[in-house]
């Protein structure tokens, strides 16, 4: 019989994974993440808050994947649409799974009964490359300045918009990162069908595009 406080939470829900009511699913077009929350209850029946915490981060982890799985269907695509209708492909479904179990820790908090409640994230570059192809260096190579700032952007945020044709890295902000105020800007000359045109040409396939004031 394990010697430890069990609480009356615990005692209700033993070994489980859940969610808070601020843990749903949500795409932050400005970090480039989509994000989910789950909490992973501790098992009362583990011999020490220790061994708990190993089950209850996995449960945890488990619950967040799955209410980023349960997400991935509603976000929007370029050109019109959302990614359910992408899904039917059986590849792409397979790159997206992969995706979601990869998830990245955006946080992790363990408590002192042995549970734990977590934070994780979905790259939005890594699902816009699950539906296209991973972003090919020109001969020059890396040659492209990291980060261009588009100024104008009047498009809504989407995966998989296109910057001056091609397929590029993007976030959605209303103010510029502090990161990048010494990147170069570049305007919007428009914004349609899933694609935007920059009245000067700046960047290429390794550039991480800045995209300021979309709806």
């Amino acid at each position: 019989m394990p010697t430890w406080v069990v609480t009356p939470l615990l005692v209700a829900f033993a070994f489980a994974g859940s969610a808070r009511a601020d843990d749903a699913a949500r795409v932050d077009w400005a970090r480039g993440l989509l994000i989910a929350g789950g909490t992973g209850i501790a098992d009362r029946h583990a011999p020490s808050p220790a061994v708990a915490l190993g089950t209850s981060r996995r449960s945890a982890d488990d619950a967040a994947k799955k209410l980023l799985a349960a997400k991935l269907p509603t976000l929007p695509v370029a050109g019109g649409g959302t990614l359910a209708g992408k899904l039917a492909d059986q590849a792409t479904k397979a790159k997206l799974d992969a995706i979601v179990d990869a998830a990245i820790t955006v946080t992790a908090d363990p408590e002192t009964d042995g549970s734990w409640h977590v934070t994780l994230g979905v790259p939005l570059e890594a699902i816009r490359q699950a539906l296209a192809d991973p972003r090919a260096l020109p001969p020059k190579g890396d040659a492209d300045p990291p980060v261009v700032i588009v100024d104008g952007v009047t498009a809504k945020p989407a995966i998989g918009t296109q910057i001056d044709g091609r397929g590029a890295a993007t976030i959605w902000v209303k103010d510029i990162p502090a990161w990048a105020k010494d990147a170069p800007h570049a305007a919007a000359k428009s914004s349609k069908g899933g694609a935007i045109e920059l009245a000067k040409p700046d960047g290429g396939p390794a550039t991480l595009y800045v995209l300021v004031g979309g709806k």
